[in-house]
């Protein structure tokens, strides 16, 4: 090795540099340690009697560090750990529900009435005891408490529990005066009003060349003409019955990517009347607008049912159900699936999910006249 190092410090004629004194030293180290001779350890014979010396103990002062030291350690050892299985037992054995004195209904658990997460008692109003008992069977269901944490497991009872809480919102800013602002109202009318600027039954594909179109096309109903029809249909329903004179127009038509705006008068028009919607029919109607991506829709799915619309509801020909509303708000999907085929446990599952959503607000605005 010492030769190799040597020979990188030659220079192109051949003689060695003046090596520094540091590197010399080290040669020199290196030489003495490769020249240097090896003995070999002497292990002496074991001739102690009696038992093992103890052990040594630590210096007074080191015993507080040690002592610190070992609780350090062991304290995540013996840390109480939570208790995960709290949740997953259920806690109430029989589910009830009961009607004080002729008034609202309660839903009970044992003895303990449900309560939002308000922590106020969940009332259900006394013309509306099919809501009462589709929520006792939501809980009468449940196998663990942890259930009733996730919404879509209960529904009808965190969709009554937003009625209630715009209620009590209500009844608050009625009894505090007319300037009190009524937060979740304001909150679900500024959302309503988001979704008209691109509401799904409003946005229509561009229509085709005739030149575009084969015979197997012309044939059948494009996608244009079912959204024009669908469209139609309700709008034609909301501005006779509902906004009488009210004029909508399509929001995306043509090969504009830019979505065309209501009119001012229109878009006051709907703000008023969603304003003046009773707690149970805005609640409704704010999961209806996020199950359908519509306002229109749900517009005309809580009119078709709610307890407090019965005019509109005895003026309607045809009924608008969950299937009816589904189809409008999942039309061009549906389209593209029939066409295409459908991925399994992926659309089959979202087409359910959508019903299951506008199925729980025509259960929650319904009632009994």
């Amino acid at each position: 090795m010492v030769k190799m190092l040597a020979t990188i410090f030659r220079t192109s004629a051949g003689r060695p540099q003046q090596l520094s004194t540091a590197v010399q030293y080290n040669f020199a180290s290196l030489r003495a340690f490769q020249s240097s001779t090896l003995n070999a350890a002497i292990a002496h014979p074991v001739t102690a009697h009696g038992p093992p010396p103890k052990a040594p103990s630590p210096s007074p002062r080191f015993e507080k560090c040690t002592t610190q030291q070992s609780n350090t350690e062991s304290e995540p050892q013996h840390r109480p750990r939570k208790r995960p299985t709290v949740l997953k037992k259920r806690f109430w054995k029989d589910v009830d529900v009961k009607q004080k004195d002729g008034g609202d209904y309660q839903v009970l658990l044992d003895k303990r009435p449900v309560r939002t997460p308000s922590k106020s008692v969940l009332s259900i109003p006394s013309t509306k005891q099919h809501l009462a008992q589709a929520i006792a069977l939501e809980w009468d269901v449940m196998n663990a408490a942890q259930q009733a944490l996730k919404n879509h497991t209960i529904p009808l009872t965190s969709l009554t529990a937003r009625a209630a809480d715009i209620a009590q919102e209500d009844a608050a800013g009625a009894g505090a005066g007319a300037g009190v602002e009524r937060v979740i109202r304001t909150q679900i009318v500024k959302t309503a009003m988001r979704y008209l600027e691109t509401d799904t039954l409003l946005c229509w594909v561009p229509e085709q060349d005739d030149a575009v179109k084969d015979e197997e096309t012309q044939q059948q109903e494009t996608l244009r003409e079912a959204q024009m029809r669908v469209a139609k249909d309700v709008i034609a329903f909301l501005s006779t019955k509902v906004w009488p004179g009210i004029d909508i127009v399509p929001v995306l038509d043509g090969n504009s990517i830019f979505p065309a705006s209501q009119s001012q008068a229109t878009k006051d028009i709907i703000r008023q009347w969603v304003e003046g919607l009773e707690a149970y029919d805005l609640a409704g109607l704010e999961r209806g607008i996020l199950a359908s991506k519509s306002l229109l829709v749900a517009v005309r799915l809580v009119t078709e049912w709610s307890e407090n619309f019965c005019q509109l509801q005895q003026l309607s020909r045809k009924r608008f159900g969950i299937e009816e509303a589904a189809e409008a708000s999942s039309l061009e999907v549906r389209w593209q699936t029939d066409m295409w085929g459908e991925v399994e446990d992926t659309h089959d599952v979202d087409k359910e999910d959508l019903k299951r959503q506008l199925g729980s607000v025509i259960v929650l605005v319904a009632g009994v006249q």
